[in-house]
């Protein structure tokens, strides 16, 4: 597969929309290098660079929370990632589905 010209930013990341294949929830965000992009794809599991560690980060490595790819997509362009997933469990730190689970609109 060929991986496409991407939009990285100054610090060499791209951002990725982590989604559920089924239900098309967003789970969460995460950014991604060159690097992390090729792991991805290789394993079939999402593998992101972590800024605060500065290293790559394997989802779900400690947790067994990983997240199945069954695409990959880039939008229109080229700077955002999609990826579509099969979840293995809460995609969030905190042990919400979702990292998007606070409402600013609700109380």
């Amino acid at each position: 597969m060929a991986i496409p010209e991407l939009k990285y930013n100054e610090a060499g990341l791209v951002p990725c929309i982590v989604q559920d294949a089924d239900t098309k929830e967003v789970l969460m965000m995460a950014w991604m290098s060159a690097e992390s992009l090729v792991l991805t794809l290789e394993r079939g599991e999402t593998v992101f660079w972590s800024r605060s560690r500065q290293e790559l980060w394997h989802k779900g490595a400690t947790s067994g929370n990983t997240q199945k790819l069954v695409d990959l997509r880039y939008d229109c362009d080229a700077d955002t990632l999609l990826a579509l997933v099969h979840p293995a469990g809460p995609a969030c730190h905190t042990g919400e589905r979702t990292c998007f689970y606070r409402s600013m609109l609700e109380e």
